[in-house]
């Protein structure tokens, strides 16, 4: 990637954001992410070609497969989980107390659930992305608190840095032990850090005699830190540039002197999620513990969460799937005003946008794990970034309508439930530990930041150069030269009707692919109008940047649904018309929406809205 420039003294031309007008706070976050962001790769991805105005079909069409052998083994895994989730795990109870009985954890550890993706060698099951985001799905439909455990254990905790940056001797000293049950965490947040690292307190100094770190400060909210025996820790280099902080990544063994677990956090939901405050006071790490490199921390950071965030949609496919049983059921024998109550046109609309909805997250998550599994290295940051933010807000909608539909028996305890006679479903648990979803492993608001950034880069490296002025004049000359050969072409094509193939699509879709490449052409001349309009400030215009986010994601999950769909009634695994309706209501409402969008980049009241906000801050 091409760094940005940063002192008027830089001769390279490969910057592409001028950060002359920034403070120093706002250069060191941004030269800091910057630097850690992934390559794309020499094609791009289908996320990206989105915001281009040229899907690229060809990687959705047909969609990725998992081979039988694949699908098979995760099948056999899948089974027991769910078998060993049906007979031991009480969810109500687990919320109730507050707490995860020994037995269950150990149980899990005995299934491989705690080392699903762990490769065989290191004693894990060996399993593919695919068929972890499936046992996702599965941990979904029982239980938001073995789902976090899980989740923040093995995508985000020690065994995936370590499987994609550690080092062998890592691998073959901490892999065995959180394959069998030993669990671990990740630690970056802080008391005055969210999702800005550059700000990151906790340091590292090198101790100069024996050249190990040692590690102080304090973590905020560390998913595990309870229970974790070992966990892997952000921290800023003591010796680094302030303006420019250098963040590298630690193995830290839990029972190491000076770490303290000195509260643990209770949430509104998952009440028995095992959140810690943990302080460090002169806590020696082996510099053997040291992963990739010094100041490369947040490179492991965002490489893990790329994928580790793929984790929650998927455990909304299952939430999803069980609130349909419910919502359905109900709905089907709650008769008012002569009628079931799904027969009336108000709640048999909901009852439609669930199962539509639920698919389509599935379908984005599957393209997301088949692309993960077929090539490591595949480009997947705003596809990840798509199914985490579109999926998680459309599992709330979902969990948050069953209680709708459900009425007082969704808003009452399945404990209140059961005690009066009752059947006991838990809609009022499901929703309150499905809140978090919108806010862990980076919020949606997050979200919508990176996805814009990453929309933008294309346009950043054509004509980024010509208006950073902290290039030379020549340099930016050639770049103004570049830049008009590539738009001279790129933007014509973008009013030409839509006549492109749309690969092998099914024919009930080939009208809706169509109007994808529409859409995407239409978003994307957009865009690049914003940019003209507003400039280097389009950064700070964080709502418009949201409403061309959502609008790709609605192509995106319209594409992922049109692919899976076919995939699976090509193979027998569903029924041809049932599935192709559900497909076809979802993309007339996704298009809808994605018009509406398009309407609200032009008529907003975004002006007034953050004047009346800066007028009660200013208050």
């Amino acid at each position: 990637m091409k760094k940005v420039a940063n002192d008027k003294n830089d001769k390279s031309s490969g910057g592409v954001i001028d950060t002359s007008k920034m403070s120093a706070e706002e250069r060191a976050a941004l030269e800091l992410a910057e630097d850690s962001r992934v390559e794309a790769g020499e094609v791009g991805s289908f996320g990206s070609s989105l915001f281009m105005g040229n899907p690229h079909f060809k990687s959705m069409f047909p969609f990725p497969a998992q081979t039988v052998e694949d699908e098979d083994q995760g099948d056999a895994f899948l089974e027991r989980l769910e078998t060993f989730l049906k007979e031991n795990v009480d969810p109500d109870e687990i919320d109730r107390t507050g707490e995860i009985p020994d037995e269950v954890i150990k149980g899990l550890a005995d299934l491989g659930a705690f080392g699903i993706k762990i490769p065989r060698r290191y004693g894990g099951l060996g399993l593919s992305q695919t068929n972890y985001s499936r046992a996702a799905m599965v941990l979904g439909k029982y239980c938001g608190n073995l789902t976090a455990l899980l989740s923040a254990h093995q995508s985000i905790g020690v065994p995936q840095p370590l499987i994609v940056f550690g080092t062998e001797a890592q691998k073959q000293k901490f892999l065995p032990r959180c394959a069998k049950g030993e669990i671990s965490a990740f630690a970056l947040t802080e008391p005055n850090v969210g999702s800005d690292p550059a700000k990151i307190e906790t340091t590292a100094t090198v101790d100069p005699d024996s050249g190990d770190y040692i590690i102080n400060g304090e973590k905020l909210w560390c998913t595990n830190g309870v229970k974790a025996g070992v966990i892997i820790l952000m921290a800023r280099m003591a010796d680094s540039d302030p303006a420019k902080p250098k963040i590298s990544a630690f193995i830290i063994e839990m029972d190491t002197p000076g770490v303290e677990v000195t509260r643990r956090c209770h949430f509104m939901g998952l009440k028995a999620l095992y959140n810690a405050v943990i302080t460090f006071t002169d806590v020696v790490v082996p510099r053997e513990n040291l992963v990739l490199a010094e100041g490369r921390g947040l490179k492991v950071a965002l490489t893990t969460l790329n994928t580790g965030r793929i984790t929650l949609p998927a455990a909304c496919v299952g939430l999803g799937k069980r609130c349909l049983e419910w919502s359905v059921a109900w709905a089907g024998r709650r008769v008012q005003w002569g009628a079931p109550v799904g027969r009336h046109d108000a709640i048999a609309q909901k009852l439609a946008a669930m199962k539509a909805d639920t698919f389509a997250i599935e379908a984005m998550v599957r393209y997301v794990s088949l692309l993960v599994d077929r090539d490591k290295k595949s480009d997947i940051r705003i596809e990840a970034a798509f199914a985490k933010m579109w999926g998680t807000e459309k599992g709330w909608d979902i969990v948050n309508e069953t209680m709708q539909v459900r009425g007082g028996r969704g808003y009452e305890t399945a404990q209140s439930l059961a005690a009066r006679g009752d059947e006991p479903v838990p809609v009022e648990r499901f929703l309150r530990d499905s809140r978090i979803n919108t806010i862990f492993e980076g919020s949606s608001e997050i979200m919508r930041l990176l996805i814009a950034r990453e929309a933008l880069d294309p346009h950043l490296k054509v004509g980024g150069p010509v208006l950073n002025s902290m290039l030379p004049m020549g340099d930016r000359v050639k770049a103004a030269m570049r830049s008009a050969w590539f738009y001279g072409r790129w933007y014509p094509m973008l009013w030409l009707p839509s006549f492109g193939g749309v690969g092998d699509a099914l024919p009930e879709f080939g009208g809706d692919a169509r109007k994808v490449r529409a859409l995407s052409k239409k978003l994307a001349r957009k865009l690049f109008h914003s940019m003209l309009r507003y400039g280097p400030k389009l950064e700070k215009k964080q709502v418009l940047l949201g409403r061309f986010v959502e609008g790709g994601a609605e192509l995106f999950a319209m594409s992922a649904s049109m692919g899976y769909a076919k995939q699976l009634i090509e193979a027998g695994k569903a029924d041809r018309d049932d599935l192709v309706e559900t497909v076809r209501f979802f993309n007339k409402s996704s298009r809808g929406k994605v018009d509406n969008l398009f309407h609200d980049m032009s008529e907003n009241a975004d002006v007034e809205g953050y004047r009346l906000a800066k007028r009660m801050l200013e208050e």
